[in-house]
Protein backbone atom coordinates (compact mmCIF):
# COMPACT_ATOMS: atom_id res chain seq x y z
CA UNK A 1 0.00 0.00 0.00
CA UNK A 2 1.37 3.43 -1.10
CA UNK A 3 1.54 6.22 1.34
CA UNK A 4 1.83 8.76 -0.79
CA UNK A 5 -1.66 10.22 -2.00
CA UNK A 6 -3.74 12.65 -3.71
CA UNK A 7 -4.50 12.91 0.14
CA UNK A 8 -1.42 13.38 1.80
CA UNK A 9 0.73 15.25 -1.12
CA UNK A 10 -1.82 17.99 -0.32
CA UNK A 11 -1.79 18.29 3.66
CA UNK A 12 2.28 18.35 2.90
CA UNK A 13 2.15 20.87 0.42
CA UNK A 14 -0.22 22.93 2.85
CA UNK A 15 2.43 22.03 5.72
CA UNK A 16 -0.27 20.62 7.40
CA UNK A 17 1.95 18.29 10.70
CA UNK A 18 0.19 14.36 10.06
CA UNK A 19 0.90 11.03 10.67
CA UNK A 20 -0.08 8.27 8.23
CA UNK A 21 -1.38 5.11 9.64
CA UNK A 22 -2.57 1.83 7.87
CA UNK A 23 -5.21 -1.02 9.19
CA UNK A 24 -6.90 -4.01 7.49
CA UNK A 25 -9.90 -3.11 5.59
CA UNK A 26 -12.03 -5.14 5.73
CA UNK A 27 -14.73 -4.44 2.49
CA UNK A 28 -17.39 -6.59 4.59
CA UNK A 29 -17.75 -4.67 7.74
CA UNK A 30 -21.64 -3.51 8.12
CA UNK A 31 -19.92 -0.07 9.16
CA UNK A 32 -16.47 0.86 7.57
CA UNK A 33 -16.16 4.12 10.11
CA UNK A 34 -16.30 1.99 12.68
CA UNK A 35 -14.20 -1.15 11.69
CA UNK A 36 -11.26 1.79 11.42
CA UNK A 37 -12.12 2.33 14.71
CA UNK A 38 -11.49 -0.87 15.87
CA UNK A 39 -8.64 -1.84 13.70
CA UNK A 40 -6.91 1.35 15.16
CA UNK A 41 -7.35 1.39 18.46
CA UNK A 42 -9.63 4.44 18.38
CA UNK A 43 -12.55 5.70 19.50
CA UNK A 44 -15.21 5.74 17.16
CA UNK A 45 -15.61 9.74 17.63
CA UNK A 46 -12.23 10.54 17.07
CA UNK A 47 -12.11 8.73 13.56
CA UNK A 48 -14.03 10.58 11.04
CA UNK A 49 -15.96 9.16 7.96
CA UNK A 50 -16.01 10.93 4.50
CA UNK A 51 -19.03 11.10 2.82
CA UNK A 52 -20.23 12.54 0.03
CA UNK A 53 -23.97 13.94 -0.46
CA UNK A 54 -25.95 16.64 -2.57
CA UNK A 55 -27.58 19.53 -1.39
CA UNK A 56 -30.51 21.07 -3.79
CA UNK A 57 -28.42 18.36 -6.38
CA UNK A 58 -24.87 20.18 -5.85
CA UNK A 59 -22.01 18.01 -4.56
CA UNK A 60 -20.71 18.68 -1.39
CA UNK A 61 -18.22 16.77 1.50
CA UNK A 62 -19.08 15.80 4.78
CA UNK A 63 -16.72 15.03 7.39
CA UNK A 64 -18.89 13.36 10.47
CA UNK A 65 -17.43 10.59 13.56
CA UNK A 66 -17.65 7.34 12.39
CA UNK A 67 -20.45 6.73 15.10
CA UNK A 68 -23.01 9.51 14.16
CA UNK A 69 -25.12 9.31 11.13
CA UNK A 70 -25.80 12.67 9.30
CA UNK A 71 -28.67 14.79 10.10
CA UNK A 72 -30.06 15.21 5.82
CA UNK A 73 -31.91 18.48 7.26
CA UNK A 74 -28.99 19.95 9.23
CA UNK A 75 -26.69 18.93 6.54
CA UNK A 76 -28.93 20.73 3.71
CA UNK A 77 -28.97 23.97 6.22
CA UNK A 78 -25.04 24.19 6.10
CA UNK A 79 -25.23 24.80 2.59
CA UNK A 80 -28.39 26.74 2.84
CA UNK A 81 -30.08 24.32 1.19
CA UNK A 82 -33.79 22.79 1.20
CA UNK A 83 -33.03 19.03 1.04
CA UNK A 84 -29.94 16.55 1.01
CA UNK A 85 -29.44 13.26 0.32
CA UNK A 86 -26.36 10.67 -0.05
CA UNK A 87 -24.63 10.32 -3.34
CA UNK A 88 -24.87 7.28 -5.10
CA UNK A 89 -21.26 5.21 -4.48
CA UNK A 90 -20.67 5.67 -8.63
CA UNK A 91 -20.94 9.13 -8.38
CA UNK A 92 -19.01 10.08 -4.99
CA UNK A 93 -16.25 7.87 -6.92
CA UNK A 94 -16.35 9.84 -10.13
CA UNK A 95 -16.55 13.27 -8.45
CA UNK A 96 -13.79 12.50 -5.39
CA UNK A 97 -11.39 10.15 -7.67
CA UNK A 98 -11.32 7.53 -4.70
CA UNK A 99 -13.07 3.99 -4.12
CA UNK A 100 -15.82 3.93 -1.68
CA UNK A 101 -14.11 3.04 2.04
CA UNK A 102 -11.02 5.41 0.66
CA UNK A 103 -12.24 8.93 -0.07
CA UNK A 104 -10.59 11.52 1.57
CA UNK A 105 -12.08 15.03 1.52
CA UNK A 106 -8.36 16.20 0.97
CA UNK A 107 -7.01 16.06 -2.47
CA UNK A 108 -10.32 15.34 -4.23
CA UNK A 109 -10.56 15.16 -8.13
CA UNK A 110 -13.31 18.19 -7.74
CA UNK A 111 -13.08 21.22 -5.11
CA UNK A 112 -16.19 20.39 -3.53
CA UNK A 113 -17.69 22.86 -0.20
CA UNK A 114 -17.33 20.60 2.41
CA UNK A 115 -18.83 21.23 6.50
CA UNK A 116 -17.18 19.14 9.08
CA UNK A 117 -19.22 17.82 12.51
CA UNK A 118 -18.52 20.75 15.54
CA UNK A 119 -17.88 17.55 18.21
CA UNK A 120 -14.89 17.03 16.03
CA UNK A 121 -12.90 19.95 16.62
CA UNK A 122 -13.13 19.43 20.77
CA UNK A 123 -10.39 16.14 20.23
CA UNK A 124 -6.95 17.73 19.59
CA UNK A 125 -6.31 15.02 16.94
CA UNK A 126 -8.17 13.27 14.89
CA UNK A 127 -8.14 10.34 12.25
CA UNK A 128 -9.26 11.38 8.37
CA UNK A 129 -9.27 9.03 5.12
CA UNK A 130 -6.30 9.35 3.63
CA UNK A 131 -7.26 8.55 -0.08
CA UNK A 132 -7.04 4.85 0.22
CA UNK A 133 -8.76 1.76 1.81
CA UNK A 134 -6.98 1.05 4.88
CA UNK A 135 -5.08 4.46 4.76
CA UNK A 136 -5.68 7.13 7.72
CA UNK A 137 -4.09 10.55 8.34
CA UNK A 138 -4.38 11.65 12.35
CA UNK A 139 -3.90 15.29 12.41
CA UNK A 140 -5.19 18.66 14.03
CA UNK A 141 -9.07 19.11 13.19
CA UNK A 142 -9.24 22.42 13.11
CA UNK A 143 -6.28 22.44 10.89
CA UNK A 144 -7.78 20.17 8.84
CA UNK A 145 -11.54 22.55 8.55
CA UNK A 146 -9.40 25.29 7.88
CA UNK A 147 -7.60 23.51 4.82
CA UNK A 148 -11.10 22.78 3.41
CA UNK A 149 -12.26 26.03 4.45
CA UNK A 150 -15.00 23.88 5.68
CA UNK A 151 -18.19 25.09 7.71
CA UNK A 152 -17.63 23.72 11.39
CA UNK A 153 -21.56 23.01 12.56
CA UNK A 154 -23.81 20.19 13.95
CA UNK A 155 -24.58 18.22 10.99
CA UNK A 156 -24.82 14.44 13.24
CA UNK A 157 -28.58 13.50 13.98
Amino acid sequence: MSKATRATKMLEQAKIAFTVHSYDYDPDADRIGIQAAEALGETPERVLKTLMALVDGKAVCVIVPSDHEVSMKKLAAAFGGKSAQMMKPADAERMSGYKVGGISPFGQMKKVPAAMEEQAVHHDAVFINGGQRGLQVRLNPREAASLLNAAVVSLVA
